[in-house]
Formats: structure tokens, sequence, C-alpha cells
């Protein structure tokens, strides 16, 4: 991480591992291993989400590594945190590539740290798995040889999902949006100007906040005033709640439709009661009836992780399906490349022809102009119930 001087550095090492060890249960460093590298909240507000990725891509690193592993050696997940912040995220993948050698890198939450990486993995082609930030603009980047990948949502097409329900579930005519005021914001205001065009519809208004502001309530009187009857709301965990507690202050009962952002952490907690009205997108969830495969992971994470003891304990199962697919799909690749050279590595994640995931059935994932695996069909929209993300019915 970004560190002062080199105690601290060994410091921030020494703690990182011995939180590994602990929480995380990862594999034994060995010279005959795979290094992958992942730059995730780990700490604050979100850090359930980057907790669920590990579990996720860890999963994943047992069934290969109980398989013989690839090419021959086991895979090791080095975990940087990266503190939601997007200088720090660089400087964690850069730690990763030149000093820990990583064959890729893996993405968590926040979009504008995912967005500060991009350059980088491109400029030294290094393979970057993002399994959660959704900005439009992370996997199409515009670089000649693109090196970024994604097993997670698009915000252009989460943007026209979340006006389809807007539209069929609350009839929605004149929506709102309160976007938190970074990249990922913008990401999202142009994809959700783009979805209401295609529908002919107008907008009340567009209203920006920021991470740490604790009172929306000058915002969303606003877009009130401006005849808002649903609201579009993409932001974390934390900025998430301080709008819901600002609607109850106002007394205004309008329905919110929302990226998936509060399921990165403590949501439930934090909104408190009203938190339970707020519709999300997801990609996954463990609820319901499971294919084998489900069944499988479900029992895996069980096994690993003895505190799950229900499927609250799996929240945001999100972070743990898109990871667990990810790696899968990595391991793919570097088996075909044969090689764990980043050039040949990216080559071959254009090339995979199918996998049998948990959140589906992978037919060409990846294509030389299509880096996102999931499409809009693999979306569906859940709230919080009791501390668990389940799915809607309608």
């Amino acid at each position: 991480m970004a560190l002062q001087n080199s105690i601290s550095n060994i410091t921030r090492r020494v703690l990182l591992a011995a939180a590994a060890s602990a929480a995380l249960a990862l594999p034994a460093i060995a010279d005959d291993t795979i290094k992958l590298g992942l730059v995730a909240a780990m700490s604050g507000q979100s850090a359930k989400s980057g907790e669920a990725i590990v579990r996720g891509l860890s999963v994943a690193i047992d069934e290969i590594n109980a398989k013989g592993g690839v090419l021959g050696k086991k895979l090791e997940l080095v975990v940087r945190d990266d503190e939601s912040n997007p200088a720090k995220g660089v400087v964690a993948a850069r730690e990763l590539v030149q000093r820990e050698k990583v064959a890729a890198l893996f993405g968590g939450l926040d979009t504008p740290v995912s967005m500060a990486i991009v350059p980088f993995a491109n400029q030294n082609k290094v393979p970057f798995m993002g399994v959660w930030a959704a900005g439009t603009p992370i996997t199409r980047n515009g670089a000649p040889e693109n090196y970024v990948f994604r097993v997670s949502a698009v915000d252009a097409l989460v943007d026209k999902a979340l006006v389809a329900y807007a539209i069929k579930k609350y009839g929605a005519k004149k929506p709102g949006m309160i976007l938190i005021n970074n990249p990922w914001g913008e990401s999202n205001e142009k994809g959700l100007k783009a979805a209401l065009e295609e529908k002919g519809m107008p907008f009340a208004g567009i209203e920006k906040f920021q991470d740490a502001d604790v009172d929306v309530v000058p915002q969303l009187t606003r877009l009130k005033e401006s005849g808002a009857d649903v609201l579009f709301m993409v932001a974390n965990v934390a900025p998430s709640s301080q709008v819901v507690k600002s609607l109850d202050r106002m007394g205004w009962d309008v329905p919110i439709v929302s990226h998936w952002g509060p399921a990165g952490g403590r949501f439930s907690e934090l909104a408190g009661p009203s938190g339970a009205k707020v519709h999300f997108i997801q990609t996954f969830s463990f609820a319901g009836t499971l294919s084998p495969k489900g069944e499988a992971v479900l029992a895996a994470l069980k096994k690993k992780y003895p505190e799950i003891k229900s499927l609250a304990d799996v929240t945001p199962a999100v972070g743990i399906a898109n990871a667990y697919d990810a790696m899968n799909l990595t391991a793919l690749a570097i088996a075909k490349a044969g090689s764990t050279d980043g050039s040949k590595i990216r080559e071959a994640f254009e090339q995979i022809e199918s996998y049998d995931g948990l959140i589906k059935n992978y037919k060409k994932p990846f294509s030389a102009t299509e880096h996102d695996a999931l499409t809009s069909n693999d979306y569906i929209f859940t709230h919080f119930k009791e501390g668990q993300i389940l799915p809607l019915t309608n």
C-alpha cells in the first residue's frame, strides 16, 4: 500500500498477512505457485464487499488447486486493501505486479479505483479482471490492446434495467436521479439519460452528493419540487444510507430503484428500517432453489468459513459469485495460454469457448471487441430483509 516509510510498509504487510491468515485462509506461499492479486476495499464501510470477493476467489482457488492447479502449479491469492482510494489502489496494483509478480489482477468495489488501475494494467500488459465495479469505461476504455475484462454488471446495461424496472414496478413517468459525485456517478448519469431517451421519458432532475455528506435533504427537496415520482440512486453503502435517512427526515415516501451499491456493506444497519424499501440490482442470489453448482459453492463456503450460519452471512452474494466465476475463467485463460505471460493470457481470455459457472453457463464470454462476460439478461432485483439480500418476485 501507499506507506510513508519502509518500517510502516513492513508493518502493513505483516498486518495484512495476519488478517489473511486469520480471516481469509489463503494458500501458503510457495515457489511453485502462480500468484494472483486482488485490490479491493478490505476496510471501512464497504469491507463486506472485499470480504465477499476474497471468499469467492478463495473457494474457486481451493477447487482449482484440489484438481492439480494450473500449469502444474497451485494458485495463490495476494490481497491488498485499497481503502476505496484510487491513489492507494494504483500503488497496490503496482506492488502486486512489480514486487509480488502476480500473473493477473482482480479489482474490487469502487469504479474510481478501477478506473485509476486501468491505464497501469494496459501499459504493463497485465490482465485486470473486474468483479464488482460497474463503470462502463472500465472495460470500454479505448485501449488498442485492452487487458481489462469483467464478470460484473455494466452501468450502460444496468441503467436500461433500472429504467425498465421503474416503469414496470412503479409506473414511473418522471424519475429523478440522486448520484454520487464521482466517475461512477458520471457513468450512470450518461447511461440513465440514454436509457430514458430511448423510452421518450423526461426526468425531474439530476442531483449529486458526496461520500461524506450526512444530509441530502436539499438535493432531495429539489427533486421532490420538480415532480420526481421515482428516484434512481447510484452510490455505495454509506452515502446510500444517508439518502434513505434524509428521505425519512423529509417524510417523503418515494420509491428508490438503485444500482447495487447498497449491497456492499452494512446498508440495512446504517439506513434503518426504511432501507428495506430500496430495490437494487444484483447478478446472483443464494436464496431460493440453487443449481448443483450453487449448492456446492454454498457448502464449500460454509465449510471454509464456519462463521457462515445463514444466508445473511453470505451477503453480498454478488461479490462471491462474480469473483468465483471470474477466478475460474482466469484459470481457464492461463491454462489455455500455457503461460503466465500477460499478452498470452489476454489472447486466451478471448478464445474461451465455454464455462459452466455459478451465475450462468458462459458461451464465448469474451471476444476481441467485448470484454464483459455478463449481459442485461443476467440481472435480478433484490432488497434487504432481516439482514439478507433477497430476490424480488416482481
